[in-house]
């Protein structure tokens, strides 16, 4: 029997960093409240962490209620950007991955982003029928390790792994007490990890899923 798989989504199942950082900084650009000029490596470095912590971390020159509208236009503009976008931001072999996993086992996802985010993720992967359950800090505004904890003991998992690429994927793991596998593609370079995966099509041949 094979574990149960939980997914993150920035860094591991794709990368949306262009469309994300033009987003951001039309919405900066529009509202003049922070001096902030957002880059893919800027991202790449606040990816995996809470969209609060992300907003503190980048518009730290804004008051707290600027930051709120702020991060609120950025996700906006996120949103319908991504929607609109007809790139594939995926990384190679996930959706056929994800495809086979389900038929073997149940597939999750948690991820620290903001509510919808998932949902539109899916949409445009088309794997929302291959996906058990998911949840996300904007939903529940609980931390990963929570959020994966919520998970497992809504759906009765015993058995699981997380896949994920930063040090908070990583962290989170150690919370939940479950196997972290590392996708070295992704943005991160976490302190720790179980295994260590360069495709997310090896999940499909590794021993870590029994």
């Amino acid at each position: 029997m094979m574990k149960s798989i939980i997914f993150d989504v920035d860094g591991t199942l794709w990368d949306p960093t262009e469309i994300i950082m033009h987003s951001w900084n039309r919405a900066i650009a529009e509202l003049g409240t922070t001096s902030a000029v957002i880059t893919a490596d800027v991202l790449k470095k606040e990816f995996g962490k809470p969209m609060d912590v992300i907003a503190n971390n980048l518009f730290a020159d804004a008051n707290e209620q600027d930051r709120a509208i702020l991060l609120d236009r950025c996700c906006q503009y996120e949103h319908d950007d991504l929607l609109a976008s007809e790139k594939s931001c995926l990384f190679p072999n996930v959706v056929e991955t994800i495809q086979q996993l389900s038929s073997q086992t149940s597939v999750f996802i948690v991820s620290n982003c903001q509510s919808g985010y998932i949902e539109l993720f899916m949409e445009k992967a088309g794997i929302a029928q291959y996906i058990t359950d998911y949840e996300c800090f904007g939903d529940t505004g609980l931390s990963k390790g929570k959020n994966i904890k919520l998970i497992m003991e809504r759906n009765e998992l015993v058995d699981a792994i997380y896949v994920g690429d930063t040090q908070g994927d990583y962290e989170a793991t150690l919370y939940a007490n479950i196997p972290f596998v590392y996708a070295s593609y992704g943005f991160g370079q976490p302190e720790g990890y179980t295994y260590a995966i360069n495709n997310i099509a090896e999940l499909l041949d590794r021993e870590m899923m029994r």
